[in-house]
Parts: C-alpha cells; sequence; structure tokens
C-alpha cells in the first residue's frame, strides 16, 4: 500500500525535490556540489533497464505483428518524418536568432578557453563510423530488428515468445522500484546545477537563456502541438499525462532518465508496440528538435557576439552542417560542445574560442533542449502510429481523459479526410499527366 502511495504522488514528489535541491544550491552550494552523485546513479542504474526494454519491445513487436512491409514502412516514414520536423526546427531557431539577436551587447571579456580546446579536438575525432561503435542503443536496436524478423518466420517462435513477455514483464517490474527513487535523483541532479553554477551565471546571458527556453516553448505548442491536433490529440493533455516523466527530465537534465517510462505511457495510451519499439529509440538519435533548435540559435549567437555578419550563402551551409552533425548528437558525451566545435571549425569565420562563454550556462539550457527532446520523440510516436492505424483513439481517450473534435477543413472535410482527398487529386494528376505524355 505504501508503494502504491509513492507511485500515485511520485509527480509531486519529484517537483518538491527539484525544489529542496534549487534551495539547497543557492544557499549551501559546496554541499550541493556534492550531491552530484545522486543524479549521476540514479541516470545510471535507469540506463541499465534503457537498452533490455527497447530489445523486448522491438522484437516482440516485430515477431507477432507478421506483416514485415509494414516495419519497412514504419521505419521509412519515421526517418521521413525526423528530417522533416528537425529541419523545420532548425529553420526556426535561425529565425529566432535573426530576428531577437541575442548576442548583441554581449560583452567578450576574457574567455577562459582552457577547455575549448578539448572539444575541438573531439569533434576532429567524430565520424560516422564511431557514432555507430559507440551508439550501443543503435546496436541494440539493428539486432532486435533482425531477430524479430527472424522469429516472425520461425514456425516454432511461441515458446521464445512466451519466455520473452515474461521477460518483459519482470524488466518493467524491476524499473518501476527504481523509478521510486526519482525524487532523490532529481535532488541530486537540481542542487549540483544551482550549486556549482549558480543564478548568478545567467545574468550576462539571460537574453540567450530566455531567447532559448521561449523558442523551445513555441516549437513545442505551435508546431508540435499541430501535430498532435492533427491526430485529434491535446498537448495539454499529453504533457499532463507524461508530467512525471518530464520533471525527471527536468531534475536530471538527461531525457534518457524519462526514455523507458516514456515507451511505456505511449504503449498504455494505445500505440501499438512495434511502432514505439521502432521510433522512440531511433528518435533518441535522429530526432532531436531541441539540440538541434539550441545549435542553431548558439551558433548564430555566437556570430552576433563577434559582430561577423554572415551572408545568406553562409547561414545556409551552417544549416547544411548542422543537418548532418546534430544527428550524430545523441551517440557522443558533451555532444552540445562538439557538434559546434565541428560547425564553427568547418565555417571557419566564428571564433571557436567562443564557445567558452557558453560553458558556464550550457547546463541551464540542457534542460530545455532534454524536455523538447523528449516531447518531440513522444509525439513522433503519436503522429507515426495514428498514421498507421496503429493508435487506439478509444485507449487514448482513456489515458489522457479528453478527445479532441477532429479539425474542419473546407467542404466539411476532417484534417484526415482532407489530406486524403488531396493524396487522391494528386495521385489522378500524375496519372492523367502520365497519359498525356
Amino acid at each position: 500500500m505504501k508503494l502504491r502511495n509513492i507511485t500515485q504522488h511520485l509527480t509531486l514528489l519529484v517537483l518538491a525535490a527539484i525544489v529542496a535541491g534549487a534551495l539547497l544550491g543557492h544557499f549551501a552550494p559546496a554541499t550541493a556540489v556534492k550531491m552530484e552523485f545522486l543524479g549521476k546513479r540514479f541516470i545510471d542504474v535507469v540506463k541499465l533497464f534503457i537498452n533490455p526494454i527497447i530489445f523486448l519491445t522491438i522484437t516482440l513487436g516485430i515477431s507477432t505483428m507478421g506483416d514485415l512491409k509494414k516495419v519497412g514502412r514504419i521505419g521509412g516514414k519515421a526517418l521521413l518524418y525526423f528530417e522533416v520536423v528537425t529541419t523545420l526546427a532548425l529553420f526556426i531557431g535561425v529565425a529566432v536568432a535573426a530576428v531577437v539577436r541575442p548576442g548583441d551587447g554581449v560583452a567578450v571579456g576574457k574567455l577562459g578557453t582552457d577547455k575549448v580546446g578539448e572539444f575541438t579536438k573531439r569533434a576532429g575525432e567524430f565520424s560516422w563510423g564511431h557514432f555507430l561503435a559507440d551508439n550501443l542503443t543503435l546496436q541494440v536496436l539493428i539486432i532486435a530488428i533482425v531477430l524479430g524478423i527472424a522469429l516472425s518466420k520461425y514456425a516454432g517462435r511461441q515458446p521464445i515468445i512466451h519466455f520473452l513477455k515474461e521477460a518483459s514483464k519482470y524488466v518493467f517490474r524491476g524499473l518501476h522500484l527504481v523509478m521510486l527513487f526519482a525524487p532523490i535523483g532529481a535532488f541530486g541532479g537540481m542542487a549540483f546545477t544551482i550549486g556549482k553554477y549558480g543564478i548568478a551565471t545567467l545574468l550576462p546571458l539571460g537574453k540567450l537563456m530566455v531567447t532559448v527556453y521561449l523558442t523551445m516553448a513555441v516549437f513545442i505548442f505551435f508546431i508540435l502541438g499541430a501535430i498532435l491536433r492533427y491526430c485529434n490529440i491535446g498537448m495539454w493533455s499529453f504533457l499532463k499525462y507524461i508530467r512525471a516523466e518530464l520533471l525527471i527530465v527536468l531534475g536530471t537534465s538527461s531525457s534518457e532518465a524519462g526514455l523507458p517510462g516514456l515507451m511505456e505511457k505511449l504503449e498504455r495510451m494505445g500505440c501499438a508496440q512495434p511502432v514505439v519499439g521502432l521510433v522512440v529509440p531511433t528518435g533518441y538519435s535522429f530526432n532531436l528538435d531541441g539540440t538541434t533548435i539550441y545549435l542553431s540559435l548558439a551558433t548564430l549567437f555566437l556570430a552576433q557576439v563577434f559582430h561577423v555578419d554572415l551572408s545568406g550563402g553562409q547561414i545556409l551551409t551552417m544549416m547544411g552542417i548542422l543537418m548532418v552533425t546534430s544527428k550524430g548528437a545523441a551517440g557522443v558525451a558533451g555532444s552540445g560542445f562538439v557538434v559546434l566545435a565541428s560547425t564553427l571549425t568547418a565555417m571557419k569565420v566564428i571564433p571557436v574560442e567562443g564557445l567558452a562563454l557558453l560553458l558556464g550556462v550550457d547546463r541551464f539550457m540542457s534542460e530545455a533542449r532534454s524536455i523538447t527532446n523528449f516531447i518531440g520523440n513522444g509525439v513522433a510516436t503519436i503522429f507515426l502510429a495514428h498514421n498507421e492505424g496503429a493508435l487506439d483513439h478509444e485507449q487514448a481517450v482513456e489515458a489522457l481523459g479528453k478527445r479532441l473534435k477532429p479539425l474542419r477543413f473546407r467542404k466539411g472535410y476532417t484534417s484526415g479526410e482532407y489530406l486524403g482527398q488531396v493524396a487522391e487529386q494528386a495521385s489522378e494528376a500524375a496519372r492523367l499527366l502520365k497519359n498525356k505524355k
């Protein structure tokens, strides 16, 4: 009974822990910095569950699906979705930086560039081969897909599937026990952040901080909100549904801490298991909406600080570089600075030493990045499940507590019907053009 009470009040406990950590960091920074191990150990333990959950979810999903073409179709649509949405995030970051100009008036002063060389060196060493070799999650994803396909073709697969299902139950049971310690992890992470960097470090770069958070909010509620609206789901309802995981991500500054819980809740709200298993893990490497926005803002911020007027061609070059390098960010520790260093080095017009300006506030902005990445992957899964007819809307209503009225377009079509009509018209036009030729 006591464990059930803790679970029911987990959101409130995590929120209280975050506040307590922030207060300790502000009033007793020396003590707060020593709390770092609490946040790190919690994330390390949660990470132990990520790959088993991904492996079991994908293997079971594919082996019981039957239609392997559907698996390939979901994977292809996911990659296309990731590219379109992250590119949109990149454009939004560039547009906001160009209008708000957060770097204007920032004094360079004496830069502490001693740590910058480390990121520059690692940026030069980065390669996609290393990215795949070092990214265990992607390796597990590939192995699970191969095994799931093999099992789907194996006549005697039922005993194996039964064993995997039983293993999955125990893994999630263990995860639920670990999540009871989420308040401790959130307390340690927040106490360390405030204690080490302090609120005062935000003042010189306050405009950049505000710009980053507001841009992320606009992206979440207008872009991702519109995508959910297409699926007849409200953003506020979804955020309320995953609020416990969001607070854990906020407290630990790590989206990985909430990944297993997100996967479980997406399944619970009616997203088919194969879609969740394929989209969420892949999205953690290729659908980094928050990271993409931050990288574009940070690059233009440094250009403005050093009074470097980038031409249209140089901005397009920067965007092209970030479209590639940001996809590998999740596989590299200290990824934000590594990707920024590689981008600045490739452009050769903005001083790489400017990264020193961001060292003090990056930890605070990493929370915005992690939360946006986290929400973005949840939205991507819901959209692709809805698109594939693999979302149980009645189950979603039961989980979220509310269904939105379908959007209405001209001629009275709902959003889905209207898009279907557009697709049919495009197909008919293509057929007539082909016959004309």
